[in-house]
C-alpha cells in the first residue's frame, strides 16, 4: 500500500464515477466481493489501516465492523438513510457519519407521483397487455382516476414535502409526523386517522425503531379496500406480511413499492400480485442525481481528510 494513502472499505457497488473518485483517494478494498473467511483474514492483518467506510444507505455499516476498525474515522453513505448505522455507537467511537441530503429529493418525489399514476391507471399491466397482443381480444378493465383523490403523506421532511407539493395539483393533501408544520396541508397527529382520511397513503418517513412496521394491519384496515399504499421510504416501515394478507383478501385496492424489507429479495406473494406495482429501489436512480450523489460522497470524504467534519455528523 502507498504510505501516503489510507484504506477505504467499499461495502457495495457504486457508479464508475464514484468508484474512480474513491480509487484516486484511497486504497479501496471491495469488501462486498470477499467471503466471510477472506474478510476475517484481511481484518486480522490490515484493520488498523482503514480510515473510511463507503456504503449505501440500504447497506449501512454494522457495529461489529465498526468495532473491528480501530482507526475508522468516517462512514460515508451514498444516500440519505441512516437506519443501517448505529449513530450513538458511531459517535461513541468518534466516527463521522455523512449522507447526501437534498440531492435526491426531487427524484424520489417524482417517482412517488409516477408510482401513484402507474398504480391507479394500471400503466405497467397495460403495457404488458399490449406487448402480449391481448388488445386484439378486447380492451382492458377500466382503471381508477388519480385527480381528486385524497392523499396522505407519512413524514413531511424534505422528500415528503416535495411529494406533497406535487400531489397538491391532483387533490387534497394531508400529512402526519412528529409535529405540526407551517404548511397548507391538514395535519393528523395519528396515523390511523390519516389513513382513514386518505385514498392514497404515501410513505416518506425515516426508518428507525419508532417507525418499524408503522404501517401494520390496523393502518391497512383504516386505509380500506378502496385505498392504495405507496412506499418510497424504507421496506421496514411496512409489515409486509400484513400487506400481503390485505392484498390477497381484497382489503386493500393496491400498493406501489420501491423498497422492501429484505432487499433485493421480494416476497413471491408481492411479485405475483396483480394489485402491486414494483420497482427495484430506484427512486434516486437517474443519471443526473447519481452524478451529484457521487460528488457529494467524495466532497464529504475530502472534508474528512482535511479535518473539517465533526463526529457522527
Amino acid at each position: 500500500m502507498n504510505d501516503l494513502r489510507t484504506i477505504a472499505l467499499q461495502l457495495c457497488p457504486f457508479s464508475p464515477r464514484l468508484e474512480a473518485g474513491l480509487s484516486a483517494r484511497f486504497d479501496v478494498i471491495r469488501w462486498f466481493e470477499l467471503s466471510e473467511g477472506e474478510q476475517s483474514t484481511w481484518l486480522a492483518a490490515q484493520a488498523p489501516g482503514v480510515h473510511a467506510v463507503v456504503t449505501g444507505g440500504h447497506v449501512g455499516c454494522s457495529n461489529a465492523l465498526m468495532a473491528a476498525l480501530p482507526s475508522l474515522g468516517i462512514i460515508a453513505i451514498h444516500g440519505v438513510g441512516v437506519d443501517k448505522v448505529d449513530l450513538p455507537f458511531a459517535r461513541s467511537r468518534n466516527v463521522r457519519v455523512t449522507t447526501t441530503p437534498g440531492v435526491l429529493t426531487e427524484d424520489v418525489a417524482d417517482l412517488a407521483v409516477g408510482l401513484i399514476i402507474g398504480l391507479l391507471r394500471g400503466i405497467p399491466a397495460s403495457d404488458a397487455y399490449v406487448r402480449a397482443g391481448s388488445w386484439e381480444q378486447g380492451d382492458r378493465p377500466l382503471a381508477r382516476k388519480v385527480s381528486g383523490r385524497r392523499f396522505g403523506v407519512v413524514g413531511l421532511g424534505h422528500i415528503g414535502a416535495a411529494i406533497a407539493a406535487r400531489l397538491a395539483a391532483f387533490g387534497p393533501v394531508a400529512y402526519t409526523g412528529p409535529q405540526r408544520k407551517e404548511v397548507p396541508y391538514a395535519f393528523h397527529a395519528d396515523l390511523l386517522d390519516l389513513a382513514r382520511a386518505s385514498d392514497v397513503l404515501v410513505l416518506a418517513c425515516p426508518a428507525n425503531a419508532s417507525t418499524r412496521h408503522i404501517v401494520n394491519a390496523a393502518v391497512l384496515a383504516a386505509l380500506g379496500e378502496e385505498g392504495y399504499l405507496v412506499n418510497v421510504a424504507r421496506g421496514a416501515v411496512v409489515d409486509e406480511g400484513a400487506l400481503v394478507a390485505a392484498l390477497d383478501a381484497g382489503r386493500l385496492a393496491g400498493a406501489a413499492l420501491d423498497v422492501f424489507e429484505n432487499e433485493p429479495h421480494v416476497p413471491e406473494a408481492l411479485r405475483s400480485s396483480s394489485r402491486v406495482v414494483l420497482t427495484p429501489h430506484m427512486a434516486s436512480a437517474t443519471v443526473e442525481t447519481r452524478i451529484r450523489m457521487a460528488d457529494v460522497v467524495l466532497e464529504n470524504l475530502d472534508a474528512f481528510r482535511a479535518g473539517g467534519l465533526s463526529p457522527a455528523q
